[in-house]
């Protein structure tokens, strides 16, 4: 992988990978295999409210995790509205199985999988956890889900705080795109915030920010996955974080509003995380 560790704030070595298929899905790879060890593998989902965003404005998120010790693959997924539900979902499970196969090379022997997203990238994040419990395999260690984008119906009092008066926005708008019909509003995959069932995942990281507009679903799944049994850490960071739209652009220089204390979440989270079965 890379010789030196990364630094958090700055763009860090990365490598090109394609997983292999009818449509080869780029991979860009950041931080450090650990010679006799193993460390976390991360498949990690950018921002755009399923409509936009890319490799470049994902790298933020991407670098927070290298930073706190995991390898991460951020996946170049397809976007809406040519590609709606369940392409980028597909395509994340297609790449998280490839990703287990390729552990061993990437970050050790037995290193644990987990998923991670922001925004919209947090919503396939926690639909492709819900995928794979449900086709029982690869076995994740854990969710990271960061101001993430889960509920349509855009009700929720950080949202209204965010709009004020205005009556739509790009998620709102990034919502239809995505969606085929109302029907597809009803399934688990593409609105984890509606699943009926969520016994059997990961543990998950859930971090949100006091200003986001995604604050109050992020907290609702949060409390739901509790109530499922699941063991969760949510987090709210203090209120000006600027978050969702801070973590894809940040100022060139500048540290990202609250990055340190996001990385030492995740890198305990990381710690505490249980190792997947063999």
């Amino acid at each position: 992988m890379v010789s030196s560790t990364p630094s958090p704030f700055l763009p860090s070595p990365a490598q090109t990978l394609f997983v292999p298929g009818e449509s080869a899905l780029e991979l860009r790879v950041r931080g450090q295999k650990v010679r006799g060890a193993a460390v976390p593998l991360v498949l990690h989902f950018h921002g755009g409210a399923f409509v936009s965003g890319d490799l470049d404005s994902g790298a933020c998120l991407a670098e927070l995790l290298a930073a706190s010790g995991a390898v991460v693959a951020s996946l170049a997924y397809p976007l809406a509205p040519a590609h709606k539900f369940p392409d980028a979902v597909e395509a994340g499970y297609t790449a998280i199985e490839w990703l287990h196969k390729q552990r061993t090379r990437l970050a050790g022997t037995g290193a644990p999988l987990f998923v991670a997203g922001e925004e919209a990238g947090g919503n396939i994040a926690a639909a492709v956890a819900l995928m794979v419990r449900d086709r029982a395999h690869p076995v994740l260690a854990g969710q990271i889900l960061v101001s993430p984008m889960l509920d349509p119906c855009n009700a929720t009092a950080s949202l209204r705080e965010t709009l004020g008066s205005t009556t739509c926005c790009k998620w709102m708008d990034g919502w239809r795109e995505y969606l085929r019909g109302p029907m597809d509003a009803e399934h688990p995959y593409a609105v984890p915030a509606h699943a009926q069932r969520l016994a059997g995942l990961p543990p998950t990281l859930i971090l949100a920010g006091g200003d986001d507009p995604m604050r109050d679903e992020a907290l609702a799944y949060a409390d739901r996955l509790h109530e499922a049994g699941i063991p969760v850490t949510r987090i709210l960071l203090p209120a000006k974080t600027g978050w969702p739209d801070s973590l894809a652009e940040p100022l060139a220089g500048e540290v990202p509003p609250c990055a340190a204390q996001a990385r030492e979440h995740l890198r305990s989270f990381f710690q505490a995380a249980a190792p997947p079965a063999a």
